[in-house]
């Protein structure tokens, strides 16, 4: 299976480019995301982590 993949791939002129421009992708979303999350107030990540469960406290109050 990877033989037949694998060959198909070769025949591809500029194929090469494409594993560089992945990697180029996810370091950039990875590292943008690190700096929003280490920039982010501690208010709003006490906030955002206590939604589920404020979420399964408004649940079982209406019950």
């Amino acid at each position: 299976m990877l033989k037949f993949i694998k060959h198909h791939l070769d025949t591809i002129s500029g194929v090469e480019i494409y594993p560089i421009i992945s990697l180029l992708l996810f370091f950039i979303v990875f590292t943008t995301m690190l700096i929003i999350v280490l920039k982010m107030p501690k208010k709003n990540i006490e906030k955002l982590s206590n939604l589920p469960l404020d979420n399964d406290l408004k649940n079982t109050h209406h019950e």
